[in-house]
């Protein structure tokens, strides 16, 4: 197993565990953007942390910049849509749709990164499709059928993920430094999930149990973003991306046995529908 496929593996336990996590969040009314922001404060202080106790020297050149802020922007607004969209789908659907970014990320990686996309790929963006289509039925989940806004902001949310991995990717070949790039991000949650609290929300405030919250997530987020990065420096976009987004399979695994959700014969379906479309887009060449 190359280096790279053993981060895209660490990122997809920590992308299952983050999904979990803003699905608790979510299940009361609180703030979407202040969890952003205080996630942001964490993950941010670690990054410090981590410079602090090494020899790396922060690198703000040009590359870093500019595509570190793009990235980040697009990083930050999934993550809120995504917190949104949990409010009302449950986390295996929530995560199954954010994690099949897959889907554009292979198409955008081919159309601006130059990667191969042969025919089991091609036949992979079949079978994630499907997966989702068979997930959105006019059936009832916990007494009402899944509401068709909160499903197409999920929708939105996967396809500004699958643009941070290529905006991240394009930075990185053209000299960006990763370490910075990691600065630059909880930066753009932090600012991102104040102006979301103070304009979408009207409410900024902070509480004990926000805080928790915000521990958690900004630690699974930077631990996430860590390896993800890395295997992305290391590897194809392509191929790295849809192995640690097998994540939503680890928020299934963990919603059912806390009790969360129940796992039904659709929801299998669909998720080894998913699990066929990332191992196929997961191949190097068709």
């Amino acid at each position: 197993m190359n280096l790279a496929v053993g981060f895209a593996l660490l990122s997809l336990l920590f992308a299952g565990c983050i999904d979990v996590t803003f699905k608790l969040y979510s299940r009361q009314t609180r703030s979407r953007g202040m969890f952003v922001c205080g996630m942001g404060v964490v993950w941010l202080t670690l990054q410090m942390a981590f410079f602090a106790i090494s020899d790396h020297t922060p690198d703000f050149n040009h590359a870093t910049l500019i595509w570190g802020l793009i990235a980040g922007i697009a990083l930050t607004a999934s993550n809120i849509l995504l917190v949104e969209s949990l409010t009302h789908l449950d986390v295996s659907l929530g995560s199954l749709i954010y994690r099949l970014n897959t889907i554009g990320v292979v198409v955008l990686s081919w159309l601006f990164l130059g990667e191969d996309i042969g025919v089991g790929k091609m036949t992979g963006i079949g079978f994630g499709v499907g997966a989702v289509v068979l997930l959105y039925q006019p059936r009832q989940m916990i007494g009402q059928a899944i509401p068709l806004l909160f499903f197409a902001i999920a929708v939105v949310a996967a396809s500004f993920r699958a643009l941070y991995g290529i905006f991240s990717k394009v930075g990185l070949q053209n000299g960006a430094d990763l370490d910075s790039m990691l600065l630059i991000f909880p930066s753009c949650w932090i600012v991102g999930g104040l102006l979301y609290a103070a304009l979408r929300e009207k409410r900024v405030r902070m509480t004990v149990s926000k805080a928790k919250f915000c521990v958690l997530g900004g630690t699974l987020a930077y631990l996430l973003v860590l390896t993800l990065m890395s295997a992305i420096n290391l590897g194809d976009v392509s191929t790295v991306i849809p192995i640690a987004n097998l994540g939503f399979v680890i928020a299934l695994a963990i919603s059912i046995a806390s009790r969360m959700e129940a796992l039904t014969a659709r929801k299998g379906a669909a998720i080894g529908l998913a699990i066929v479309s990332i191992i196929l887009l997961s191949q190097v060449s068709g």
